[in-house]
């Protein structure tokens, strides 16, 4: 779903638009950490927070793949913020 941000006006009657809601590179990203299998850290709509390594994407749904975990699909919609895990944590968790 794309959802377009209506634009605002200042009030000499010159338009002013804020930055475009949807900027492209969520693909380029995600193909990014797929790639080169950065761990990232997600947090969920309901609270959770999952870690692993994005194997696959598409425009609905994304794939943790998780050591010593069962792997998921995951609707994008439920995911609130993806983040890259510092290396010294994600090393500790593969580890274990």
């Amino acid at each position: 779903m794309h959802l377009i941000m209506p634009r605002k006006h200042n009030g000499d009657g010159r338009g002013k638009s804020e930055p475009p809601y949807e900027t492209g590179k969520e693909s380029e990203h995600l193909a990014s950490l797929s790639e080169n299998q950065i761990p990232v850290l997600l947090k969920l709509r309901d609270g959770r927070t999952l870690r692993g390594w994005i194997e696959y994407y598409d425009e609905e749904i994304l794939r943790l793949t998780r050591d010593h975990e069962p792997n998921l699909f995951i609707y994008k919609n439920q995911v609130t913020y993806i983040a890259e895990e510092p290396i010294e944590r994600a090393n500790l968790q593969l580890r274990r």
